[in-house]
């Protein structure tokens, strides 16, 4: 009975999330209320605060999901993994499953949705809001791997945070490619630079 709950409240969730996000992309995020999007989903209000606390956690949600995905695809990695290697795959698996693994260039409506994130203030405060909070929960899983003390040693929160911004670079790089690339190679490359020391494009 248990397992029948939990996916009947991830099905609401994810009613939820995808009401929110296409009432933000045709209506403007300015013009969607909290009873929009749970009339949308076909729940009253009440439930809608069960999840989410505002319209911008909802329409956010799946760069929540991503976020701690990573990090639960990370403490996942093999343990005798190096580093960095166990840190690209477990950052590049989220968006893979999200924006496809191909060489395709991404569908139209997936830029529109991941841009609005990037351009709307409300938006992307809120999408840093769970990346700083996500930065902790990362420095704990490097940690784990290297034998180091999050609350003491600077190491794991360096190449937490430098990851993450790492990440938003890449998204931000492929949001602004004419013509459309994939990702998932974008992101690789720089995780690849990061892991190489960032050295200069002409050495």
């Amino acid at each position: 009975m248990s397992g029948l709950r939990e996916r009947k409240k991830q099905a609401t969730r994810e009613a939820l999330m995808t009401a929110a996000l296409r009432l933000a992309l045709t209506r403007g995020l300015e013009n969607v209320r909290v009873e929009d999007i749970a009339a949308e989903a076909g729940v009253s209000p009440r439930t809608y605060n069960n999840y989410f606390s505002s319209k911008y956690e909802a329409i956010t949600a799946r760069h929540t999901d991503r976020v701690r995905a990573s990090v639960a695809a990370l403490r996942a990695r093999p343990p005798d993994e190096p580093l960095w290697e166990a840190l690209t795959e477990a950052m590049v698996r989220p968006w893979a499953e999200h924006a496809g693994t191909s060489d395709a260039a991404p569908p139209p409506e997936l830029l529109v949705a991941i841009r609005m994130l990037n351009d709307e203030p409300a938006l992307r405060a809120e999408s840093l809001r769970v990346a700083f909070a996500a930065d902790g929960e990362l420095a704990a899983a490097i940690a784990e791997r290297v034998g180091a003390d999050p609350a003491r040693d600077l190491y794991p929160s360096l190449v937490a945070v430098t990851v993450t911004a790492a990440v938003q670079a890449g998204v931000a790089h492929w949001l602004r490619a004419d013509p459309p690339v994939p990702l998932v190679p974008v992101l690789r490359d720089c995780l690849r630079a990061l892991a190489a020391g960032l050295p200069s494009p002409s050495e």
